[in-house]
């Protein structure tokens, strides 16, 4: 009963998703001007440098092939196996992150409908190339974007997704090795969605903001509210506590 009202949590927040993702499709001009403004900023503090790391990555092709399949699948994928595997192996610290991503998915909700930004991948005229569609076809590409919004680069929620899940999975992961892995993969992410054109560093910032925010609501707030169920704790469950 307990995992289909967590699941049931998840889906609410998918789909008031969907609604935003309707009223921001139809900002389209608004969000060609928000994501010129972001290349503006960027330019006047002397770091607009995305156009010259592309460049760079797609003289590797293997590295912007394991980016391409990064972004369509890990960010579904690794999320959701994480949140699975917390789940049901650490029950005591996934009401903490449940709460974090609630919270963040807030968050990104209102950025999404106050700054609606589009991706660098369609401003050809700075130089970006969508690789992610040239890799896998209009089609694939369609498909992954069921997990976010074209106009919605601003924050990265793919960045802030990765940090939600690392920084936890390296609090409860006993094998160092994945540990290491774990604190690996918030970089990774950022390099995937910058090498791919999907993500400004400015946006990858927003992400990390958007996340620690989160971060401290899921403590601050909901951990003080219940902190018999939503504080972060690693301990057994009351069912497996020793008599």
């Amino acid at each position: 009963m307990d995992a289909l009202r967590q699941l049931t949590l998840f889906a609410g927040a998918y789909y008031a998703y969907r609604i935003v993702r309707g009223i921001v499709d139809g900002q389209t001009t608004v969000a060609f001007d928000h994501a010129r403004s972001i290349v503006d900023i960027e330019k006047g503090v002397g770091l607009f440098f995305e156009p010259g790391l592309q460049h760079w990555a797609l003289g590797r092709p293997w590295l912007i092939d394991a980016a391409d399949w990064s972004y369509v699948n890990s960010h579904f994928l690794v999320t959701t196996t994480f949140l699975i595997w917390l789940y049901l192996a650490r029950n005591r610290a996934f009401y903490f992150v449940r709460n974090m991503f609630m919270v963040a998915m807030a968050l990104a909700l209102v950025g999404y409908l106050v700054f609606p930004a589009a991706p660098p991948r369609l401003l050809p005229e700075w130089g970006f190339t969508d690789t992610v569609t040239n890799a896998v076809g209009q089609s694939q590409a369609n498909t992954a974007k069921l997990l976010f919004n074209p106009y919605a680069a601003m924050p990265s929620m793919h960045v802030a997704f990765a940090l939600m899940i690392a920084i936890p999975a390296i609090k409860v992961t006993a094998t160092r090795a994945l540990r290491y892995v774990w604190a690996f993969y918030p970089a990774f992410v950022t390099l995937v969605v910058m090498v791919t054109a999907n993500h400004f560093w400015l946006d990858a910032a927003g992400g990390l903001l958007v996340a620690t925010i989160s971060a401290y609501a899921a403590y601050a707030v909901f951990g003080r509210a219940r902190p018999e169920a939503w504080a972060w704790n690693t301990g057994p469950t009351p069912a497996e506590a020793p008599a």
